[in-house]
C-alpha cells in the first residue's frame, strides 16, 4: 500500500500503559484528528490510569477516561509503522521493518518536581515529541 491509501499508525509503549504510552496516545489523537492510528500499551500494564496523567490531558480538552491499560498484541506490532518506547523502564525489541524510536522523557521527580507541576512536564516534553513525529509521519 502506499502512504495515500493507508493512514500511518503508532503504537506508544511504556511499562504500565498507564500514564506516558497514554499521554502520547491522548495527543496524538487530539493532534492528527483521525489522520493516524494510534494505540497505545504496556509491557506489564498495570490496573488502572495514573488520575495525574488523566488531569494533565484533561487541562487541555483531552478525555482519556474510557482507556485502560493493555499489553502488548503481536498482531498490533505488526501492523504499525512505528513504535514508541517512553522512557526506560519498558523493554521492547525492535520489530524488523518497523520503525523503533526510544523516547528517554523528562523525570522530574530527579529535580525534586513531583504532584501535578511533574505530570504537566512530563505532558508537554511528550508533546514536543509527538508534534515532531506527526510532522514526520503524515508530512505535514
Amino acid at each position: 500500500m502506499t502512504e495515500s491509501t493507508k493512514r500511518p499508525s503508532v503504537l506508544f509503549v511504556c511499562s504500565k500503559n498507564g500514564g506516558k504510552s497514554q499521554l502520547a496516545a491522548g495527543l496524538m489523537n487530539q493532534l492528527a484528528a483521525g489522520t493516524v492510528a494510534v494505540y497505545s500499551a504496556g509491557t506489564k500494564p498495570g490496573n488502572s490510569l495514573n488520575p495525574q496523567a488523566v488531569e494533565s490531558l484533561s487541562e487541555l480538552g483531552i478525555d482519556i477516561t474510557a482507556e485502560h491499560p493493555k499489553p502488548v498484541a503481536d498482531n498490533v506490532l505488526d501492523s504499525v509503522d512505528a513504535v514508541i518506547v517512553l522512557g526506560t523502564e519498558a523493554k521492547l525489541e525492535p520489530h524488523e521493518g518497523t520503525r523503533f524510536e526510544v523516547w528517554e522523557t523528562d523525570e522530574p521527580s530527579e529535580r525534586g518536581i513531583e504532584g501535578m507541576e511533574r505530570m504537566r512536564l512530563v505532558r508537554d516534553d511528550i508533546q514536543d515529541r509527538v508534534r515532531k513525529l506527526y510532522a514526520e509521519l503524515t508530512g505535514n
